[in-house]
């Protein structure tokens, strides 16, 4: 029987002592990794039960750039994370048939030329294609130009200027690298099955139990237990936000195959007759799945999708996963904070859902409690969190909102679904003059919203009147500058499959 006592409540302090992490997988032993390295010096314990039986989910294997930013924040030394994760170079997310049959657009990573006239460098863009230049986003941004050429750098070495890299990973290796960095931090590890909790007078929660009868307390309780919402769900019933009005795709088949002959340094994404279809390359694998609407394709419909679009021999059997896309009504309640799908999901189109489970766990640290989980700073976290996550939504929504696909009942559905208020308002905003005005604290800046605005075909009615002051063949000598420029980094640039080569490639485990 596993009992752990929680801090003596006369602390004279208030100060958390206890936090018991309920569940492991990526979000769990991330936000430990997190928390560990935070608290470093402090007298708080960190505790993190899981059980063994329940796997790991492993379809986000794909990051953005701020990932990158946080193993530099953990101490970890990227090539040792690379060796030991299975990971590869990502430069940005190539878009396929999404805008119908041969259609294709990037969302690369990086900077994306620069100002000209005090504007944002894609009214630049605008301008020039105006005056009838031909300006593609692959002339501007080294990530797009090596990306579309199998091109990368070494991670350990300079980043070229203008560029910015994420990686693809193995969610299962990823898991087991933070869980042996944690422990190795002094987190504390607990093999159980959390079967429920108990509350006092105010809701807060003193302890869970677990399935042997065991019980563990804690001042602060983090879930991390995936759909189950083992806390946040069965045990405070905080309500979700259903939007599958907006983003009817609630499945995903997975299925892993071999490593191809070439290394892309690129997340796929390729239109599907009722969703899209992910390609993931790693070192030692290359996973594939496909992510569809229920409402219109059965399941084994999907099946048989996949495998042909794979060519797979054999006819295996895909993994699949339910989901319903939205968000907890709050994430945080009472002293319980749920992280991960956890506290939502939203399909992995724009590889947000590591990054979301870590955003939570980050923000927790820029409102750490006291004991007494005071609910002013419950209530700025979850206003925080549910901003950012409708701001993801909307951008996911975009992709399918301007589509000119017709060919299959999903896609005509999507081009005619009602939009949230705050995207219709993004739309109509750039289809006038291409504006666009994120929040300072959005994940997706300027360029990104650009790069979907425009690789789905929306052209502004009128270009920005500011950039008038610049005549046409300055603007095309300043663009050819700029395009030189940006291009410039390509020299440090090494074939992607290069830097990994097959028989090099080893996937250490962690012991």
């Amino acid at each position: 029987m596993t009992r752990v006592h929680a801090t003596p409540t006369d602390d004279p302090d208030g100060a958390i002592r206890s936090i018991l992490i309920v569940g492991g997988g990526t979000a769990g032993w991330t936000a430990a990794a997190i928390l560990a390295r935070a608290l470093t010096g402090t007298r708080t314990r960190i505790t993190l039960v899981e059980s063994a039986a329940i796997g790991v989910i492993g379809v986000g294997e794909a990051t953005i750039p701020p990932f990158v930013d946080l193993l530099q924040f953990l101490g970890i030394k990227l090539p040792d994370f690379i060796h030991h994760t299975g990971a590869t170079q990502k430069l940005g997310i190539r878009f396929d048939g999404w805008n119908g049959d041969g259609s294709s657009y990037w969302h690369p990573f990086g900077t994306f030329g620069t100002t000209v006239a005090r504007r944002p460098f894609h009214h630049a863009v605008l301008r020039a294609r105006a005056a009838g230049a031909t300006a593609r986003v692959s002339d501007f941004s080294l990530c797009a130009a090596l990306a579309e050429r199998d091109l990368g750098f070494a991670p350990q070495g300079p980043v070229p200027p203008g560029a910015r890299f994420a990686l693809h990973l193995d969610a299962v290796l990823v898991a087991r690298y933070f869980a042996h960095y944690a422990q190795s931090l002094g987190v504390t590890r607990i093999e159980g099955t959390v079967a429920g909790a108990t509350r006092d007078a105010r809701g807060m929660i003193g302890a869970v139990h677990l399935a042997d009868g065991g019980a563990i307390a804690a001042d602060l309780f983090i879930d991390a237990s995936g759909f189950h919402g083992v806390l946040i769900d069965r045990e405070l019933a905080e309500p979700y936000i259903d939007w599958r009005a907006h983003l009817p795709c609630d499945r995903a088949l997975a299925l892993p195959t071999d490593r191809g002959s070439r290394l892309p340094p690129y997340t796929l994404s390729a239109a599907m007759r009722s969703g899209w279809r992910w390609q993931i390359p790693l070192q030692h694998r290359t996973g594939n799945g496909y992510v569809y609407a229920s409402t219109h394709c059965a399941d084994d419909a999907a099946a048989d999708e996949l495998l042909a679009a794979l060519a797979v021999p054999g006819n295996p059997a895909p993994r699949q996963l339910r989901f319903v896309p939205g968000r907890r009504a709050r994430a945080w309640v009472g002293n319980c904070v749920a992280i991960g799908l956890a506290s939502g999901f939203l399909e992995p189109l724009e590889s947000t859902s590591i990054h979301l489970a870590c955003a939570g766990v980050l923000n927790l640290l820029d409102h750490f409690p006291g004991r007494a989980c005071d609910p002013a700073l419950a209530a700025s976290y979850n206003a925080e969190l549910a901003a950012e996550m409708d701001h993801v939504r909307d951008f996911l929504i975009l992709h399918y909102a301007l589509t000119q696909r017709r060919d299959t009942p999903f896609w005509r559905d999507m081009a005619a679904a009602p939009l949230p208020d705050s995207l219709a308002a993004r739309i109509a905003l750039y289809a006038d003059a291409g504006i666009v005005r994120p929040r300072p604290r959005d994940l997706f800046t300027e360029p990104s919203w650009f790069y979907v605005f425009d690789g789905m075909g929306l052209t502004p009615r009128r270009t920005d009147p500011l950039l008038a002051v610049v005549e046409p063949v300055r603007l095309a000598q300043m663009l050819g500058q700029i395009g030189r420029d940006a291009l410039a980094g390509a020299r440090m640039a090494v074939s992607h499959a290069d830097l990994f080569p097959p028989s090099q490639t080893r996937v250490a485990i962690v012991a």
